[in-house]
């Protein structure tokens, strides 16, 4: 088990997080249409997946704005946003921002991603969410980059995680 903060107090997470060298594990998680986006859908492209909270927070708002920039400088790769919103709010919160180029995924039909990548918080005001995380995946599922990020209100490594994709 991995150990976060959130506002300065300490936050246990469920499971392990991911290391770089590994393979991904499997995940399902809920597309802006309502359809799966699965591990096995997306190989042959390098992916980015980053976990954050909700939409609903400035720090994952800006997240997902940083990525949307990002997106056009990094060929053959799928950046997914990954929370427990709900597809209609991460919707509306793409469509409100024009972001276009990142995908959102919800956990709301597939928790378990969370606990598979490290990423649930398993205690207090926020358990069964998750904490802030950025992993990379090559091509072939290989994990080139992971970043669980220490206070969960702070922005993760933008430069880093995409410097991993060259």
């Amino acid at each position: 088990m991995s150990t976060v903060t959130f506002q300065q107090a300490p936050v246990q997470l469920t499971g392990q997080f991911v290391q770089v060298g590994q393979t991904s594990p499997d995940f399902t998680v809920v597309g802006g249409d309502l359809a799966d986006i699965t591990k096995a859908s997306l190989v042959g492209k390098n992916v980015v997946l980053s976990f954050f909270p909700s939409v609903d927070t400035g720090v994952c708002a800006m997240g997902m704005r940083k990525f949307n920039e990002a997106a056009a400088s990094v060929a053959d790769t799928v950046i997914i946003g990954i929370s427990q919103d709900l597809p209609f709010a991460a919707g509306r919160f793409c469509a409100a921002e024009g972001i276009e180029a990142v995908k959102t995924g919800s956990t709301f039909r597939n928790n378990e991603v969370l606990e598979a990548f490290g990423v649930k918080i398993a205690e207090g005001a926020l358990a069964n969410i998750s904490a802030r995380a950025v992993v990379v995946l090559d091509k072939d599922s290989k994990i080139v980059h992971a970043e669980l990020v220490g206070e969960i209100t702070e922005e993760p490594n933008y430069e880093a995680a995409l410097a991993s994709l060259k």
